[in-house]
This record gives structure tokens, sequence and C-alpha cells, in this order.
């Protein structure tokens, strides 16, 4: 803790270092689009792509070794700060370095087979670089860990579910010879394809596609698909939910109230400290602490202290005090509005600087709004050709002159400072500059402009509509559910953060083994199907009436998005074919 470590310390967990880590972090995890095979092209489909690009041997390359080495910065920075002792006893940093050294040793074996090796280790372990800066990931990690032995009855019960009715499914819709049995030839003809089905259904992707050729010979044969999707669906899953809620909440909330008995500890110490300090040297205390945090002078907290100060003294409890109020949000005050002389800019400031003028602002976005949906309802059956946007273009331009003169007038009512503290004013105003850019732009009078006129009224109108979202602030129950939804963002980060490595690890996995597997077919169609599926195979079809998956493992990008269809759509066709193969 000597004054050089300190500023070490503080440099490295300041706002700019930990940006620059993290954006570091994010290029590694990006280079994976970029890399063999490139995920740079317009389209998924092989049949359709025109020759992909790909970076040249060594450019990915350097990137990464580039971020490798401010890697090693990082580790020795944490390393030095925490000392040899805590760094022996830390399984994260050691895992980062045996990480380190694993990309290393593969970056090297990458070059020196001219990139043309198949299987990249290091992609593997990248996400870990995205674990092991986050202490919220390292701590719901920690929690998922805690959470799999109390999960583990339900699963086994789960499995024990699902093997039980697979079992009894085969025996109720076994082969029979006298009349043709739907059910058994698609969904139990044999254990695997039993057990796939029933695993299928208790995500509800399949149903009722699963029973209906069963339902068609006999109704009574729903009862066995309404009793194993109320068990498994519905009681078990559910249940399976509420074990892993109550686990999180009992851990996370011990974690935080372990941070702050730990913070406690820490202020009385600080606090004992610095009345050692203060008995032999001159310097009180609190301004020697103040100073050392570097808070500004109009700082409630400064402000505040200054009292205490002047008195010369404070006790334990005046101290904690003080640091409650560091953890307060400061309320951040509007500048004051300009000053007129003229008594006639005064009244129309007065005017201006309304709450009425805002409502006013919000009926003719809404005004706005409600034209364009107008003129799309009337011109929904045209083609682009046949659309007279003349029309509505001239409705655009009137609606963005009057957008000009609100901001105009608000800025003389407000000030720019005043006007730039209100987040809806730089939103309003930014989107307004925007608009206003693209109608002389996109249209010049001398020329056919930039974009076609069809281009240009669609983008404007997409921006209109985005601007209506100004109403939002203004609407109470709005304003609390749009904000209750930000803070939903903020908390999840951590989780969002662990799907982000699920995701990455998955479809490194899914490239090594899927990668070629499913061929394009030299004449057919993507979504030429037989109408004879329902639910999500009229969209897509198996994977026999494709012949072709459109988003395959060929790439980095088309593993991203199946993956998210097996997570989102439940999209168990990939599932058949995996386990065909």
């Amino acid at each position: 803790v000597d004054a050089r470590s300190l500023r070490l310390y503080r440099w490295y967990y300041s706002r700019i270092c930990q940006w620059i880590l993290g954006t570091i972090i994010a290029v590694v995890l990006l280079l994976a689009f970029v890399e063999r095979p490139s995920s740079v092209s317009i389209s998924s489909d092989p049949r359709h792509q025109s020759s992909r690009w790909e970076p040249p041997c060594g450019a990915p390359e350097s990137v990464e070794m580039l971020c490798l080495i401010i890697f090693c910065l990082d580790l020795a920075v944490k390393s030095y700060l925490i000392g040899w002792e805590e760094f022996r006893k830390s399984k994260w940093l050691i895992s980062y370095t045996v990480v380190i050294c694993i990309s290393v040793v593969d970056w090297m074996l990458s070059v020196s087979m001219e990139c043309d090796e198949k299987l990249r280790v290091r992609r593997l372990v990248r996400p870990f670089f995205l674990l092991q800066n986050s202490s919220l990931m390292k701590k719901t990690l920690k929690c998922i860990k805690r959470t799999l032995p109390e999960i583990a009855s339900v699963i086994l019960l789960l499995a024990l579910h699902l093997c039980l009715f697979t079992m009894i499914g085969m025996l109720l819709f076994a082969k029979n010879d006298q009349k043709k049995n739907g059910e058994w030839e698609l969904h139990f003809k044999n254990l695997t394809t039993s057990l796939t089905s029933l695993l299928v259904l208790l995500t509800t992707a399949n149903n009722p596609d699963v029973m209906i050729p069963a339902y068609s010979l006999n109704r009574c044969y729903a009862i066995f698909f309404i009793i194993f999707s109320i068990i498994g669906t519905y009681c078990l899953m559910n249940l399976l939910t509420a074990i892993i809620y109550n686990q999180f909440r009992g851990y996370l909330l011990m974690s935080v109230q372990t941070s702050i008995i730990r913070r406690r500890l820490g202020i009385r110490a600080a606090f004992h400290v610095l009345s050692c300090h203060n008995a032999q040297t001159e310097a009180h205390p609190l301004s020697f602490l103040l100073n050392f945090l570097m808070l500004s002078s109009a700082h409630p907290t400064r402000q505040a202290s200054q009292q205490f100060a002047e008195q010369g003294y404070m006790d334990r409890q005046q101290f904690r005090k003080i640091f409650d109020e560091l953890d307060k949000d400061c309320i951040k005050e509007h500048p004051p509005l300009p000053q007129y002389t003229s008594a006639t800019l005064q009244k129309l400031q007065v005017v201006f600087s309304h709450y009425y003028l805002t409502v006013l602002g919000n009926l003719v976005a809404l005004a706005n709004v409600l034209c364009i949906c107008t003129i799309l309802v009337l011109n929904s059956e045209k083609s682009t050709e046949e659309r007279d946007n003349y029309i509505l273009e001239v409705i655009n331009l009137c609606f963005i002159l009057f957008y000009l003169s609100e901001m105009s007038v608000k800025i003389f009512a407000f000030g720019w400072r005043g006007y730039l503290s209100y987040r809806s004013n730089i939103f309003d105003g930014f989107l307004t500059v925007v608009l206003l850019i693209l109608q002389i732009v996109g249209n010049p009078p001398s020329s056919r402009g930039v974009m076609s006129l069809w281009e240009m009224v669609r983008l404007v109108n997409m921006l209109i509509v985005f601007r209506f979202l100004r109403i939002i602030p203004d609407i109470k129950l709005m304003a609390l559910v749009a904000s209750t939804l930000l803070d939903l963002v903020k908390n999840l980060r951590a989780f969002a953060g662990i799907l982000v490595v699920v995701y990455y690890v998955f479809a490194v996995f899914g490239i090594w083994l899927f990668e070629g597997a499913i061929k394009p077919p030299p004449q057919m169609s993507v979504f030429s199907l037989d109408n004879t599926t329902s639910n999500f195979s009229t969209v897509c079809g198996t994977y026999e009436q494709l012949g072709y998956w459109p988003n395959n493992f060929d790439d980095f990008a088309a593993a991203i998005i199946l993956l998210y269809d097996v997570m989102i759509v439940n999209n168990w066709q990939f599932l058949i074919f995996g386990r065909d193969r």
C-alpha cells in the first residue's frame, strides 16, 4: 500500500483503462468473424454467395498478438498489485496465465502452418478473457456451481419422467401390420427416435405435430401427450426454474451482505489509521482522505465534510455517514435560464420554456406518425414504381420544419447548456438535424441526388417513427416501465456475459463438428417445401425436405444464428440432424 502502488492501482481501475481493456477483449472475441472460415458475406446461403472476403494470413494474427501482449501486461499489473502470495491463491489468475500460454503456443502453430490449420484451440479459450475481467460474472459462475447439486434431483426426476413415457409410448404406439401407424413411423420407430420426440415435446417445439398421427386414429391417444406435458413441462420444468431462482436469490443476497460487512470493516479500519495519522501530523484526516479521492469542491460530501473540518473533530459514526453519502448519486441540476433584458424576450422565454410546448411537440409527432401509417396502408399493395412519394415527401418536410423551429425556440429559452442538459432534447435535436440533412442531401433540386426518392423517404420515415419515442419520458407509467427495463438490462449484464460465453463456445464446437456437413443441392429453392407439415416445419421444413440448412455451421456468424434459433425458436430439426449424424 505504498504511494506508488496506490497510484498504479487507481490508474489501473480508472474508467479509461477499464474501457480500453474491455475494448481489447471485444476485439479478440470479434476476430472469430473474420478468421477462416470468414463470415464476411452478404448471404449465408452458399448458393447465393459471392466469394467470401478472406483476410490475408497474418493480419488477424497480428491483431491477436497485440491483444495477447496487452493481456500479459494486464496479468503483470494484477500480480504486482496483489502480491505473489495472493497470486498463488487466486485460481482465476493462475488460469489466466495458462490461457495466455495456450493462446501464444497455438498462435505460433498457426503462423508456422500459414493459417491452414483445422483446429484453433485458442478460439475455444477466448471467452475466458471476458469471464476473468468481470467480478459479477465470476460470482454468477460460482452461484451456478452452487446451484448444480440442488437441481440435480429435479434433473434426475425429469430424466426418469422422460424415460418412463418413452417406454410407455413405444408400447402404446407399436407397429401394427393390419393398418398404417403414422405415429410409429414418424415418432416412435425406435428408442432414439422416441426419446428425441418426447424431449422436443418437453420444450413444446413439436406440439401438437407429434400427436396428430395418433390423434387422427383415436382421440384418446391425446391423453398420453397431455399428461406428459402437464407433468414435464408445466410441473417439473417450472419447479426447476423456481429452484434455480431461489438459489440465485439467496446467493446474491448473501454476497451483497458480505460486501456491506467488508466495506464497513474497511471504513472502520480507515478511521483508526487516519486517527493515528492525525496524531502524528497536523493534517486533518478527512481533508487528507477527500484530497486522495479527488472529489470536486461541488460534491455534496465535500461540502458537508467542511463542517467537521472546521470543528477539527469527527467520531466514527460521522465518519461512516460521510462514506455512506459517497454511495449516493449526485442530483444533476440544470443550468439556470439565460437572462434577457428586453421584456418581450422575457415573455417569449416564459412561453417557449413552458411544458405545454413539449406537449404540442408530442402531438405533432403523433400526427406525423399517423400520416405515415395512413399513406403506408394506402400504398401497401403498390410497387415501388407505382407509389407517389412526392406527397409524403412534402408532408415530411413540413413536419421537419416544425421540429427545427421547436428546437430553435427551446435553445432560445434554455440556452445551449440548458438545452443539452436534457437527454430528451439531445435525442430530439440529433434526429432533427439528421432528418434535415437527409431531406437536403437526398433530393437536391438540380440533380438526381445521392439516393433515390423512395430510399430517402423510407429512411426519413423510419427516423420519424423512431423520434416518436420522445413521448416515453412524458408519460409517467410508460417512463416507469422504460426505466425498469433499462435497469433490468444493466443488472443482467453478468448473465448476458455468461450467455455470450456459452454461445461462443458452442459455436466453435459446432464449426469443428458440422462444418461442411450439409451440401446445398444444385437445383432446389431454400423454401421449396411440401404443404403437409405445420408449425415450424411450414417455415423451414425438415432437413430431409429441405436438402440444405440455410443457417449451418459453415462460419462463425451462421453458427451463432443457428444456436439462437435452437434457444429461442426451439429449432428441433437441428436436433434431429445431429442425432442422425
